[in-house]
């Protein structure tokens, strides 16, 4: 099981730390495994959806290629999708642009009885904005404290939030951009601009250091996912996600006597 960062804490994000930890199983065992976590976080779904007190948001974050589409597939993907919305955040648009940088992430929080999965996140904020000096420094220094407050804000509204960093190794986001280019089904997602931001690997590992230890909060942690064998990441992702729920306990709501009577009325 994956442990939080802690608060403040030293985030280790080298190469070795993308390789899955030493025990587990293998890839189809790990398969097997994932069916049966999947199971589990579709019945707490759909009492939670049933429920409709509180949400889950999932918060998946990483360098291109790092597996947030297939772990959003993979583990939420089977979910029934009345009660699992996904939002992807590209580009702010104009409109976006024209409000504080929060205003269109507040508007994809999941609504009470459902779970939310964001692909890429608010973080951009302190990522790909820091990086490349869309603002000045004093302004996304300001950002982690703003989100850290706003997270608390979720949470104490009734969101519990997961965070989880998909974490490859520079090769294998190399291999996985080649298959990428070699693959006609997957060719389409290629993006010239991933090979610029490739450039700037140092410029964001200490960009995500800093993001991971200064957001891991214990109202919203922070999980670093060894990504570079895709099975294993699934799996860790959604062993979170369970002891999360779990510890939710969502409950169907007990139904009226006098409504229960009406079974005596079918013929």
């Amino acid at each position: 099981m994956l442990e939080p960062v802690p608060p403040g804490g030293t985030v280790d994000l080298s190469d070795q730390a993308a390789r899955p930890p030493a025990g587990l199983p293998d890839k189809a065992e790990l398969r097997g495994r994932l069916g049966v976590l999947v199971e589990r976080i579709d019945q707490l779904q759909r009492a939670l959806f049933a429920e409709n007190q509180r949400a889950l948001l999932v918060v998946l974050q990483g360098r291109d290629a790092s597996g947030k589409d297939g772990a959003t597939r993979n583990v939420f993907g089977p979910l029934n999708a009345q009660g699992c919305v996904v939002s992807a955040f590209k580009k702010p648009s104009e409109l976006e642009l024209a409000h504080d940088y929060l205003w269109r992430v507040h508007q994809e929080v999941p609504r009470r009885g459902t779970i939310g999965v964001f692909n890429r996140s608010h973080y951009e904020d302190v990522l790909v904005v820091r990086v490349h000096n869309l603002v000045p420094k004093e302004q996304w220094q300001r950002r982690y404290e703003q989100i850290n407050e706003f997270e608390r804000m979720l949470t104490e509204n009734g969101t519990t939030i997961l965070k989880f960093f998909l974490h490859i190794s520079r090769k294998e986001q190399k291999g996985r951009l080649l298959e990428r280019l070699e693959d006609p089904t997957k060719n389409w997602k290629f993006n010239p601009f991933d090979l610029e931001e490739r450039k700037r690997w140092d410029e964001y590992t200490v960009a995500y250091r800093d993001a991971l230890a200064r957001c891991s909060t214990v109202w919203a942690p922070w999980y670093v996912v060894p990504g570079d064998k895709k099975a294993a990441r699934d799996v860790l992702i959604a062993e979170v996600v369970v002891q999360a729920l779990e510890a939710m306990n969502p409950q169907f709501p007990k139904a009226d006597p006098e409504l229960l009577r009406n079974a005596k009325l079918i013929d």
